[in-house]
């Protein structure tokens, strides 16, 4: 399973319909929020996606993108939890989780461990990794990438047979990867194997100009959720505020040839005309769709 759930897709101002940033995925069993607007815990409990997380992500200390901690690590106290969580983020982070640990009067039940990241710091989580990104919001800030490695081709039971394999253990010596001797005849992987096949990729980029970086790394991926804030007759305060319109974001995803595009952090001014955000980007990258609360969407492993 490789599940995306919207917690939070509104712009700096909350609204009756839209929470401020949060992102819930559930990868194979791995939980992890990017952003915690405040509010996400309650989402949290509206989507039923429970509160084993192992780790936040924060891409910037804006305020609506991270207010959501201090009661969601309350919450998982008074829940008993007692296992370590870590909190990943740009410059700062260290000092903000000694600060979330010290507020209020109450004694945390688990460890908090903070992570400082920079541009191209990459966390190796075994058959997965998660790459921060430089982004540009005018404060020091972070787009994510999370991107399995490769997986081993397919395997061609067909060839193996008429290669002479039996049939049984064999195959699983050829599968993980070793030769093996069949009648004085060498039997290499590469025979039977086909060619390594791409894992799941997904890029968020937090609130961000358009920038190079970030379109370089989302090369190819699977989805693409960017930084939608403003239509493009706003551009002016697109730039002045370091956000991205919705079109610009559309221009992203075609660049990279992503597979599809999430349109989020949507002002509080759209909330009456939100599909012109979303018209605005199909014209540029037709597989465009705009976030909405709660929305989830599964990522499928591909077989080619």
């Amino acid at each position: 399973m490789f599940r995306i759930t919207f917690l939070g897709t509104g712009g700096t101002l909350p609204t009756p319909d839209r929470n401020p940033s949060s992102i819930f995925i559930n990868r194979e069993g791995d939980m992890m929020l990017f952003d915690c607007g405040e509010g996400t815990q309650q989402q949290m409990m509206r989507a039923k996606t429970g509160m084993k997380l192992g780790s936040i992500f924060i891409t910037h200390f804006h305020a609506d993108h991270f207010l959501g901690i201090p009661g969601l690590i309350q919450t998982m106290s008074f829940n008993g939890r007692e296992e370590p969580l870590d909190i990943y983020g740009p410059i700062w982070t260290k000092q903000f989780v000694n600060l979330l640990i010290q507020l209020g009067f109450y004694k945390l039940g688990f460890v908090i461990n903070a992570h400082e990241l920079a541009d191209g710091d990459i966390i190796d989580k075994g058959d997965y990794s998660i790459k921060a990104v430089g982004t540009d919001h005018g404060i020091p800030s972070l787009g994510y990438v999370l991107e399995e490695k490769k997986r081993v081709g397919r395997f061609n039971r067909e060839k193996a047979i008429e290669l002479g394999v039996p049939v049984g253990r064999l195959f699983s010596k050829l599968q993980n990867g070793e030769a093996i001797i069949i009648n004085g005849k060498t039997i290499l992987p590469s025979q039977v194997i086909g060619e390594s096949r791409p894992g799941r990729k997904i890029v968020y980029s937090g609130d961000t100009r358009p920038c190079e970086t970030l379109e370089k790394e989302s090369a190819g991926a699977d989805l693409l959720i960017h930084d939608s804030t403003l239509a493009e007759d706003l551009k002016d305060w697109a730039l002045e505020t370091k956000h991205s319109t919705s079109k610009e974001a559309a221009e992203v995803a075609k660049n990279a040839k992503v597979k599809q595009l999430i349109l989020t952090h949507i002002s509080s001014r759209y909330s009456e005309k939100r599909d012109l955000l979303l018209y605005e980007a199909k014209k540029v990258f037709g597989n465009s769709r705009l976030a909405e609360e709660l929305m989830e969407i599964e990522i499928q492993l591909c077989d080619k």
